[in-house]
C-alpha cells in the first residue's frame, strides 16, 4: 500500500466512467421536489410550516431545471465520445 502511494505510476489504470443518462434522474428528483412543494404549501396554509419549507422545495425545482439545461447542453458532446 505504501509503495502505491510513493509510486502512483504502478497503480492499475482507473476504470472508465459509467455512461448514465442523467435526464431521467433529474426528472425524478424534480418530481419529488414538486410533491414536497405541494405538501409544504398545504402545511403552510394550515399554519404548520414556515415559508422556508416551500422556498426550499422551489429551490430544488429550480436547481433541477438548471441541471436539465446542463444535461441538454452536454448531451451531444457526451454521445460523441462513443
Amino acid at each position: 500500500m505504501i509503495s502505491l502511494l510513493v509510486h502512483p505510476e504502478r497503480r492499475r489504470p482507473s476504470p472508465p466512467a459509467l455512461r448514465v443518462d442523467l435526464k431521467p434522474v433529474i426528472l425524478v428528483g424534480m418530481s419529488l421536489w414538486a410533491v414536497a412543494l405541494v405538501v409544504s404549501v398545504v402545511l403552510l396554509v394550515l399554519d404548520r410550516a414556515t415559508f422556508e419549507l416551500p422556498a426550499t422545495c422551489a429551490a430544488g425545482i429550480v436547481l433541477g431545471m438548471i441541471g436539465l439545461g446542463w444535461e441538454r447542453r452536454n448531451r451531444n458532446e457526451y454521445r460523441a465520445q462513443d
